[in-house]
């Protein structure tokens, strides 16, 4: 399978193009055109522009409303929510995140909390933003239930990810964590079984609760947790900030994300922290640290340029079969 080239101006002008085309209204598609380049380009490219094709079938099918207008309140002045009114994860947050960055500098601490939205795609994508801004910020997520807690039980749990970010020394090159809560991501088994690649034990089980290398029986069965019982709790402490502070759904009360027609009604938490209020110096103190550790052999992940937005000179490479879809859904 091939790979063709895109600026990322043309690439964001197509994604915006195909929301238009799918059914989103003209905010949603600028909002999801520009996180689906952002993760190509700075985050995880699989779930950019292969990602966008399960969010076009589901503007079509009803499973995202196109037409959402989120309804952001703010019951305290550090505590903000939107209602994502069946939306995207990504239009309520860019509406938010003004609001969001000045009340973390003038407060401290301000959380952001969203539920009724469909799944939150690259979840280092919120934090990304926060962090060039000179934010702290935690964010988790909750999805459709596909994680058992482990082998021989029953599904429980979304992959439910969380993200971490904080400003470095560089502020452009800020410290960022994106991972899931289960042993790998749902997109990687997706792509796996595509491609009839075994998996690693202990990414999965199959239909009879049995581990297995099988990624298509991964696909009949269910992920596991990382880690075990531990991976498990990790999942339930992103259970109940993403869902239970947001009201959105529990995942085990979520419809399938990639069939049907009800909206998912995910939920997602962020915590930003100015870190600046007692330590004036602490992204050159963490910069030092991660340095320090790195020098140790420990793997330090992010500490590469990232921005908001794009360049004159960013390309980026989509699998020609994805590329060749999306066109089609013109």
């Amino acid at each position: 399978m091939g790979q063709q080239t895109l600026s990322a101006h043309d690439a964001e002008k197509l994604a915006e193009q195909a929301c238009l085309a799918a059914g989103a209204n003209h905010a949603t598609a600028r909002s999801l055109a520009r996180a689906t380049v952002s993760a190509a380009l700075f985050g995880r490219p699989g779930v950019g522009f292969p990602h966008l094709l399960d969010y076009l079938s589901s503007f079509r099918a009803g499973r995202i409303n196109g037409e959402a207008e989120p309804k952001i309140t703010s019951p305290l002045p550090a505590i903000i929510h939107s209602d994502a009114d069946g939306g995207i994860a990504q239009l309520g947050f860019d509406q938010a995140m003004p609001t969001l960055v000045e009340r973390t500098r003038k407060l401290g601490v301000t959380i952001f909390t969203q539920g009724n939205s469909y799944t939150t795609g690259e979840l280092g994508y919120y934090v990304r933003r926060l962090a060039l801004e000179g934010v702290i910020a935690f964010a988790v997520s909750n999805s459709p239930a596909v994680v058992a807690g482990s082998p021989g039980g029953k599904i429980v749990f979304g992959t439910n990810p969380m993200a971490f970010a904080a400003p470095l020394a560089n502020v452009n090159a800020p410290l960022i964590i994106d991972q899931a809560s289960s042993a790998t991501a749902f997109v990687n088994l997706i792509k796996a079984a595509e491609e009839g690649r075994k998996i690693p034990e202990g990414w999965a089980i199959d239909e009879k609760g049995d581990v297995t290398t099988d990624a298509a029986a991964g696909l009949r069965g269910a992920l596991l947790a990382f880690g075990g019982t531990k991976g498990a709790n990790v999942a339930l402490m992103v259970e109940c900030l993403a869902a239970g502070l947001s009201g959105a759904s529990w995942s085990l009360d979520m419809p399938d994300f990639q069939g049907g027609d009800q909206v998912i009604d995910a939920g997602m938490t962020i915590i930003a922290i100015l870190p600046t209020v007692i330590e004036d110096r602490f992204s050159t103190r963490l910069t030092q640290q991660l340095d320090r550790i790195a020098e140790r052999g420990a793997y330090v992940p992010g500490r590469r340029s990232v921005r908001n937005g794009t360049s004159d000179k960013d390309q980026i490479a989509i699998d020609t079969s994805v590329l060749e879809k999306i066109r089609r859904s013109l």
